[in-house]
């Protein structure tokens, strides 16, 4: 039986990945662009992804009480990962569940004018989640605005880490002591496309 990540690598290669030439969100070109909405806005990919993070921040010790990030990459895999461990705690009496928060880019003109939708306590561990890293710059963002609320990053998770134009070290220097961890990196996502065009003749 293959893992969430297993399976959730073998629909991102199908749906989310492209080989061609791109200009990138951090001003660069790319012969490839993975949208990892595609994957996870899908029914299945949504489940897959909230259970492969899940499975993840339980591989590596990590206790939070909130899941969340910069709006737009982050939402769904916010709602997935919530609504994830909810589904968790069902069956496993005791499991955590972590509630989402949402990061805008500018605080809202209107209304109570917070920046962060959503869960929001001083003290409490939280996990940062993005899609895709390139730069770092929309998690590093997400970090930022989760500790001006007195929120303590626990982690700091991506699906894919494209492995290029320092993203990691920036992150890394911006979570401090807090572990950055991926699913996958661009290569394996690339070679399970590549692997899947070629099973397919």
């Amino acid at each position: 039986m293959k893992t969430h990540a297993q399976q959730l690598l073998s629909l991102l290669a199908r749906t989310s990945f492209k080989l061609g030439q791109f200009k990138l969100s951090s001003g660069g070109t790319s012969d490839y662009y993975i949208d990892c909405r595609t994957t996870t806005l899908d029914a299945e990919g949504g489940r897959l992804t909230g259970h492969a993070i899940l499975d993840l921040l339980e591989a590596n010790g990590i206790e939070a009480e909130a899941v969340g990030g910069l709006t737009l990459g982050a939402d769904p895999i916010v709602s997935n990962v919530a609504t994830a461990s909810a589904w968790r705690a069902l069956s496993q009496p005791g499991a955590p569940l972590l509630h989402g928060f949402l990061v805008r880019k500018a605080e809202k003109a209107h209304g109570t004018g917070r920046r962060i939708e959503g869960f929001c306590r001083e003290g409490a561990r939280v996990v940062i989640v993005d899609d895709v890293c390139t730069t770092g710059a929309s998690t590093i963002a997400a970090i930022e605005a989760a500790r001006d609320a007195g929120m303590i990053v626990a982690a700091v998770v991506c699906i894919v880490e494209r492995e290029e134009a320092g993203g990691r070290p920036a992150v890394e220097s911006a979570a401090q002591a807090a572990p950055f961890l991926r699913l996958f990196t661009a290569n394996e996502v690339r070679a399970e496309h590549v692997a899947q065009c070629e099973a397919a003749g």
